[in-house]
């Protein structure tokens, strides 16, 4: 995706303290969506926990390494230049790490299914000091996060640091949950 190549290299079964720390937002046995899932860390953590997932990134040989993955439906789709790949769909958990495209928040709302949660983080303004991603097309700006569910899901956790972990960024991370009914 956009961005994927600008974000920090984790092992393949390291995933997001982040999204540990909320994954128990996510209906227990509910279907996830891993948007821009790269290597897939993510998706093999929401499997072990009982979830489908379904993992979808744009480049086919990174989705090779989720082939075999009993529970993953690994689907190749540009979300930035092709049609959304999830028309109708709901899921009970959406999980975006380290990837942006501000036209996707109308869709991952509507596909967020009721009592879902949607974990998110991603880089943000000011992370320009650490290295990449430095365009600010990649870069939240403050609260922006917090906007873009604002009115539609109630926030659980938000926070707007900079981490030194995995390597030193600046990031927003969001757990905001659908109450709609």
């Amino acid at each position: 995706m956009a961005n994927a190549a600008d974000a920090p290299q984790h092992g393949l079964a390291t995933p997001s303290a982040w999204v540990v720390r909320w994954a128990d937002r996510i209906p227990a046995g509910g279907r996830v969506l891993d948007l821009a899932c790269g290597n897939g860390r993510h998706a093999r953590y929401f499997v072990e926990r009982g979830h489908p997932v379904e993992a979808v990134d744009r480049d086919p040989a990174i989705l090779e390494r989720l082939a075999g993955v009993t529970g993953v439906a690994a689907r190749c789709a540009d979300l930035e230049q092709g049609p959304w790949p999830f028309e109708a769909q709901l899921f009970a958990g959406i999980v975006v790490v380290n990837y942006l495209h501000r036209p996707l928040f109308p869709r991952l709302l509507a596909a967020l299914a009721p009592e879902g949660a949607l974990i998110y983080e991603t880089f943000a303004a000011g992370n320009e000091r650490y290295g990449r991603p430095s365009n600010p097309a990649f870069l939240l700006n403050p609260g922006e996060l917090l906007d873009a569910v604002r009115d539609r899901l109630r926030v659980v956790a938000y926070e707007d640091l900079t981490v030194s972990e995995p390597r030193p960024a600046r990031v927003q991370r969001i757990c905001a949950v659908n109450t709609a009914g």
